[in-house]
């Protein structure tokens, strides 16, 4: 049987660097970086960073259109092709704004070798898979910012009566470093002349904010970005007005470690935040993140309040119709007589299903009772439940962790394993564990994984060394109900 193509898209001859979405006639354009990943340094690469694109309507089925923005070559100020975005214009021109980089390229006043970045543009009459660059366009950073970042250009027009707006990644160069960054925003009355204005946002708070985004929901404005000093995230920001002021909501971030440089786009009256999940060194739990990865989509929902909740989109859920209920299939493996989701207050409990797919949908319905240390959701667990993966719902944290066993060692001796690291470095969510009802769905698709709790909080990571297993329930230190749990595949 032929199994369905996966529902991260992921290049054949690289990684999706960050992405660049755009909507067209009802159909999502995700333009993103193809990193293919050269291994020699950036002086000695011969090939630069193009961006390629995939459309999809769903996010479930992706059409790969390939490398439709290539790099300029060599001696061209777009050797490398990074982010940016696309608009149209009021005569239905398509333009294409992206950062132009060329480590090979002299600037400064000592004649080295200087990342200097500039802003470039090209045009389409109409199809996005055909444009024309405009070199003769570029320009540098402007007086008061920092050459080596001036990138991710977001153009857009908050309403007819006002210029466009094209808002930067970029950093004041006399600030202390880790607070230098800056949201700039430059204005234009025909797209191709540009000029300062207020910057959007200031914070001076982290050395950039990349990829920002701006988009309008109702009476609400959101400003998107991600940085790299406080964590390595996708943060938004919310505002009555297009021009701030901006406010923080007390969950500020999108995911966690591993999505990252989501921007967004709307297909009818839905918000998909579109990103990257990180691969990792060597394809191995314990291995360094690593830039570019799978790309990866969460879809946004709107609270009364201007906040954002994050779920998995509803065309994902909706593609996974071959249910199983296996609540009344799990075995316990620590005490023979224990039913699951009893009500007995024990240490540690777990109970053990059947073997998971490489791909499927795990939805768990469970109640908690009060002070319940931990519960949670093992992936693809060994027969006895002590070798694999655990996501973890902490209610006296109020978070949620991805954990693993072993977690790692250090050497052969019994004290020389990792038991002090409490689970997976960066990999944990802030999230509300009343007492009461919760659902928790876990999208596995090969060595991603996508958790969301309650449809709000989301959780992604990579699953590497353990490409197989059971699935299981567990209780530490507490009481649960297992209510339901599912296993759903295409």
């Amino acid at each position: 049987m032929t199994l369905p193509s996966s529902t991260h898209f992921q290049p054949p001859n690289g990684y999706v660097g960050d992405v660049i979405p755009f909507e067209h006639e009802g159909t999502a354009w995700l333009f993103y970086l193809l990193d293919e990943r050269p291994d020699a340094p950036p002086l000695k690469r011969a090939t630069g960073m193009p961006w390629a694109v995939v459309t999809t309507t769903d996010f479930v089925t992706f059409t790969d259109k390939g490398v439709v923005l290539p790099s300029g070559g060599p001696d061209a100020s777009d050797f490398d092709c990074y982010t940016g975005s696309v608009v149209r214009d009021e005569e239905a021109t398509l333009h294409l704004f992206y950062t132009g980089h060329n480590p090979r390229i002299k600037t400064g006043p000592d004649g080295g070798f200087k990342d200097a970045q500039v802003v470039a543009h090209a045009t389409s009459s109409g199809d996005l898979t055909d444009w024309t660059k405009h070199p003769e366009w570029d320009f540098p950073a402007l007086a008061g910012y920092s050459p080596e970042d001036w990138r991710d250009p977001f153009v857009f027009r908050p309403n007819a009566d006002r210029p466009w707006q094209m808002l930067l990644a970029t950093r004041r160069p006399d600030e202390p470093y880790r607070r230098s960054g800056v949201v700039a925003r430059l204005e234009s009355d025909d797209l191709v002349t540009w000029r300062d204005a207020e910057p959007i946002w200031e914070p001076h708070r982290f050395i950039t904010q990349e990829c920002p985004d701006v988009f309008q929901w109702g009476e609400w404005w959101y400003l998107v970005y991600s940085e790299f000093s406080d964590a390595f995230c996708t943060r938004y920001r919310i505002a009555k007005s297009p021009d701030g002021p901006w406010f923080a909501p007390a969950d500020d971030t999108v995911d966690g470690r591993a999505f990252y440089a989501a921007k967004t786009v709307a297909l009818g009256d839905r918000r998909y935040f579109v990103g990257w999940i990180a691969s990792k060194e060597d394809r191995r739990d314990g291995g360094a993140w690593q830039w570019a990865g799978t790309m990866a989509t969460l879809q946004a929902h709107q609270r009364a309040d201007g906040t954002l909740r994050f779920d998995l989109p509803e065309g994902i859920k909706a593609a996974y119709t071959n249910e199983v209920d296996i609540t009344a299939r799990l075995e316990p493996v620590n005490d023979p007589a224990a039913a699951v989701g009893a009500g007995a207050r024990t240490r540690y409990a777990a109970w053990i299903g059947p073997e998971l797919p490489s791909e499927a949908l795990v939805t768990v319905d469970l109640t908690l009772d009060a002070d319940t240390r931990s519960v949670g959701v093992l992936l693809r667990t060994s027969d006895d439940g002590e070798q694999g993966y655990a996501l973890r719902l902490e209610p006296d944290r109020n978070r949620l962790v991805l954990d693993r066993w072993p977690r790692g060692s250090t050497g052969g001796e019994q004290w020389q394993i990792l038991g002090d690291v409490p689970h997976a470095v960066e990999l944990e969510r802030p999230v509300k564990l009343a007492a009461g009802a919760h659902h928790l769905e876990v999208h596995l698709d090969g060595d991603v994984c996508v958790a969301v709790v309650d449809g709000a909080v989301a959780l992604s990571a990579r699953l590497y060394d353990r490409p197989a297993g059971r699935v299981g329930v567990f209780v530490q230190d507490g009481v649960f109900t297992l209510d339901r749990l599912t296993v759903s595949t295409r």
